[in-house]
């Protein structure tokens, strides 16, 4: 990471919860924490981190039993995750700060963010929060659709979601690395998680955030229905820098968006 003396960290949390994450920056920079995606780990970001200006403070947080974080708990929800990266935050002494999630982390960040309304300023979701069969509250025989495949064959259904968040033409070893890498995410944390998110009342989460919320999506993924239903709630901005993971793919143009998009 250039120019960045980076520190880890950890922080403990009930249910023997270790909240492992790195911090770079100085102490009196704009803050921005970022929030991993489902079955990924806190170094996603480590190249688009490389990429912000120096004066940045950022912390990078590995949420329960992803990366380097460790927990016997039983509670896996969005609320529960996002006490996770108040946990930090509240350890850092962060007075204000951005959050940034991808993915499940996107849901992670609208949930830090009702949590700490006076701590956080803002919420970035990259290419989170428009899956409409994933992040609003599914009815019971919808989250059973969404989940049953992953209970009954969980690399299979794992292959099929990353292959979904794949624009047509994106080489095949790209998501055979992505799959490698979250197919390995550790249970029965990996699946309960899931179902938090699936059963997650993101509706009810964006009627209670009152700081701006900015979507940065796959634009080729992005469908006018999940617009039209929360671009009253959302900024949402599509991009064209990669796939899902597109943080991974484009740190240099993922770094650019999210200073832009806090300069405003």
């Amino acid at each position: 990471m250039p120019n960045r003396t980076v520190a880890s960290r950890a922080v403990q949390r009930p249910n023997d919860t270790t909240i492992r994450y790195t911090i770079s920056g100085p102490a009196d920079g704009p803050t921005l924490a970022f929030i991993h995606g489902w079955g990924c780990n806190r170094s996603d970001f480590d190249a688009v981190i490389g990429f912000l200006p120096e004066h940045y403070r950022v912390l990078a947080i590995d949420l329960a039993e992803h990366g380097e974080s460790r927990s016997t708990r039983d509670i896996w929800t969005m609320e529960e995750f996002a006490r996770d990266v108040a946990a930090v935050l509240e350890a850092e002494a962060v007075g204000t700060c951005a959050v940034v999630g991808h993915s499940l982390g996107g849901a992670v960040a609208v949930e830090t963010g009702r949590i700490l309304p006076d701590v956080v300023s803002h919420v970035v979701a990259l290419d989170a929060l428009h899956y409409l069969s994933l992040f609003p509250a599914q009815d019971e025989q919808q989250a059973r659709a969404v989940l049953q495949p992953f209970r009954e064959d969980f690399a299979a259904a794992t292959r099929r979601m990353i292959e979904g968040g794949s624009p047509e033409g994106t080489d095949p070893a790209l998501n055979d690395a992505y799959f490698t890498k979250m197919v390995a995410v550790r249970q029965p944390a990996g699946l309960r998680a899931l179902e938090g998110l699936v059963h997650w009342d993101m509706d009810a989460a964006l009627d209670e955030v009152t700081q701006p919320v900015t979507l940065f999506a796959v634009r080729s993924i992005l469908s006018q229905e999940a617009v039209d239903r929360y671009g009253d709630h959302i900024h949402i901005v599509p991009v064209d820098l990669g796939t899902h993971h597109f943080h991974v793919e484009s740190p240099e143009g993922t770094a650019k968006l999210l200073v832009d998009a806090l300069s405003e």
